[in-house]
């Protein structure tokens, strides 16, 4: 795995240049790669810690964004789950999902996470122990399926 310096902000603590990155991230993965053109720009940023990952060279090459109960779900939620394209299949994307769901355990200690998952990577996330919801059949999402999963503490 590539050696990752983490770096947790709430919203306002963000600097012009960490929100920069996160956003060049955010739509490199997304919006380019995954063909997907949505609206990043939700309004949930402002209710959110951001989980930004950093290589040697200062480059960011993780990153998610924890939602606070209420914003998103009704539970705290992970979502914007990115891992720069050169850096995959190096082990970051469960390190990074570890880190988040520490914090996550941090701020909102006994709560359940929630994520809306790309449904073609619900075995990814079984294995760092989300559990797909039985009521929810799969969603389109900005032209993507996608499953409602929960992490239990």
């Amino acid at each position: 795995m590539t050696e990752v310096q983490w770096e947790f902000l709430p919203y306002p603590a963000l600097s012009r240049d960490q929100l920069y990155d996160l956003l060049a991230l955010r739509e490199e993965v997304f919006v380019v790669e995954q063909r997907c053109p949505y609206l990043d720009a939700d309004r949930r940023d402002h209710h959110a810690w951001h989980l930004l990952g950093r290589d040697a060279e200062g480059r960011l090459v993780a990153y998610l964004r924890l939602v606070a109960p209420g914003y998103r779900f009704e539970e705290p939620s992970i979502g914007r789950v990115a891992i720069h394209p050169s850096v995959r299949g190096r082990g970051l994307g469960k390190a990074l999902m570890r880190e988040g769901i520490r914090r996550c355990s941090s701020l909102f200690p006994g709560h359940t996470v929630r994520i809306s998952a790309q449904q073609h990577l619900q075995k990814f996330y079984e294995d760092l122990g989300f559990v797909r919801e039985e009521t929810g059949d799969p969603y389109d999402e900005d032209g993507v399926a996608h499953i409602e999963m929960i992490h239990v503490p």
